[in-house]
């Protein structure tokens, strides 16, 4: 029963003792007498104890007390020990199928390595160096990459170090038409991205056919340096947010030149900053109405009415997809926003436009946007809210690649850590 329990081929059970912090299972190989490479006799060396951190067996901790047989030659005085890589790999704290369940449950599960740690009754670092050691073999297995006609770039903050919480930021490199996590590197500038990028082959980078951005220029610089040839295109979502933006700043600036404060409860163009935010089509009559009334009480030189009517006709350039319409549209945003009447928001939206019109025009060939890289950051913000922080980089690209750069787990048996 216990040899069944413990399910290991070619392992005796030598004894089991019910410890006060968890259960201990001695157990040695049962294998023949190793041969010398030279050839000389082979005895016995003496028996070295290795205590193993197990799964756990009815909800208790475990520890596999390997009774490891030492072999010595009596010709050329070679010592070694019993090896058997199913049981446990030198250097390494936990059994091997130990090492593969915190992987699953860590990497594929995004569970938080304490609480896993707490299953196994071991420390937090035995953990974190299973899950490295063998979640790093899945996760740079050359096969998990395959052929990707479109990529997208987006940054995110994974840490805070240092007395004054100074900011690290690493770059999601994604797979926007699957939505797979192709790689993580650390900053936010071209660089990572750029050394990333040449380490691929060419024939891998030829088949990228586009290249999504949300306005980023130093991505921009990435794309224009490593994909001269893929077609960039803009996310629809951050040119309207940049419209929203431009709108709310005007709102800001006509209340403070008219009534000399920040919004105030009863203040107009406080009362309709969230109208002012929706969309046209969403707004009943009466609503209408009533954000109307406030732009009239509030906005005396109707600047905010001006950049509100920008903001729709920036929406409006998604309301249809022919190519052709969206050049002709964005190049007459171009000129009518950035006509001296306009209020300065309206002017500075009409100038940015313009400089990424064939950014904005290309998503009407392409159809694809950077929300498949927004939501590979909204799991890898998930593995850090799970992990209550990650300073360390190392540990921060494994587990997001575990948990969204898709490997293929089929290969976690053949894997030793």
């Amino acid at each position: 029963m216990c040899a069944l329990l413990v399910g290991l081929p070619d392992v005796t059970i030598i004894g089991v003792g019910d410890w006060p912090a968890w259960l201990r299972i001695t157990v040695r190989v049962a294998g023949e007498r190793p041969v010398c490479s030279c050839g000389g006799a082979v005895y016995r060396h003496g028996v070295r104890e290795v205590v193993l951190v197990d799964l756990p067996v009815f909800g208790r901790p475990t520890r596999l007390v390997w009774r490891k047989q030492r072999w010595r030659c009596s010709s050329c005085g070679h010592c070694w020990s019993d090896d058997d890589p199913e049981i446990a790999t030198a250097r390494c704290s936990l059994t091997t199928r130990a090492a593969r369940w915190v992987t699953v449950q860590v990497g594929r599960h995004g569970r938080s390595v304490s609480e896993v740690a707490s299953d196994l009754g071991c420390g937090w670092h035995a953990v974190m160096d299973a899950v490295v050691a063998v979640g790093e073999q899945l996760v740079d297995h050359p096969d998990r990459i395959g052929a990707v006609t479109a990529i997208g770039l987006d940054e995110t903050l994974f840490a805070r170090v240092g007395r004054f919480r100074r900011q690290l930021w690493s770059t999601q490199i994604v797979d926007v038409r699957r939505g797979q996590l192709l790689d993580v590197v650390p900053g936010r500038d071209p660089a990572g991205a750029c050394r990333w990028l040449d380490a691929r082959p060419q024939p891998w980078r030829d088949t990228i056919c586009w290249a999504t951005l949300d306005l980023s220029a130093s991505y921009r610089s990435v794309y224009d340096t490593m994909l001269p040839d893929a077609v960039q295109v803009a996310d629809p979502f951050h040119v309207v947010q940049l419209a929203n933006r431009a709108l709310d700043e005007c709102r800001r600036r006509v209340q403070n030149e008219t009534l000399g404060h920040r919004g105030r409860k009863h203040d107009p163009l406080w009362r309709a900053r969230r109208r002012l935010l929706m969309a046209r089509e969403r707004l009943t009559g009466d609503q209408h109405d009533r954000l109307m009334g406030l732009l009239a009480a509030g906005d005396p030189q109707r600047e905010v009415w001006f950049a509100w009517n920008a903001r729709e006709v920036v929406r409006q350039i998604y309301d249809h997809t022919d190519p052709e319409l969206a050049v002709e549209w964005v190049a007459e945003i171009g000129r009518d926003f950035t006509d001296p009447e306009m209020p300065l928001e309206v002017r500075r939206l009409g100038r940015t436009i313009t400089r990424w019109a064939d950014q904005i025009c290309a998503w009407h060939l392409s159809q694809v946007s950077n929300g498949p890289t927004e939501a590979v950051n909204n799991l890898a913000k998930r593995i850090k809210r799970v992990a209550f922080g990650l300073v360390n980089f190392r540990h921060h690209r494994v587990r997001c690649l575990l948990y969204a750069g898709r490997p293929d787990w089929t290969l976690l048996p053949t894997i030793q850590p």
